[in-house]
């Protein structure tokens, strides 16, 4: 369940990017949604966090990380 502000309580210029979105890809992903909302809380932490996993030092390519989070995705039914 998502909370109605984390759907549409976001700032003029987040407005602009969902929209655009949802012209190119005909919707705007709930996780780009959620990192917008509270940024300063949830979506720069995240945002670094996960740039870290991804791209940080790590035995695996970046195109292997890739895949294992699209694979993820996957197996939990989000759209990645």
């Amino acid at each position: 369940m998502r909370l109605q502000k984390v759907h549409t309580g976001h700032r003029v210029r987040e407005k602009a990017i969902l929209a655009v979105m949802r012209i190119m890809m005909g919707h705007a992903p709930g996780v780009v949604r959620t990192l917008f909302y509270r940024k300063e809380f949830f979506g720069r932490p995240f945002s670094e966090l996960t740039q870290q996993v991804m791209r940080g030092p790590s035995p695996w390519s970046v195109g292997e990380r890739e895949v294992f989070a699209a694979f993820v995705s996957r197996l939990n039914q989000c759209v990645f």
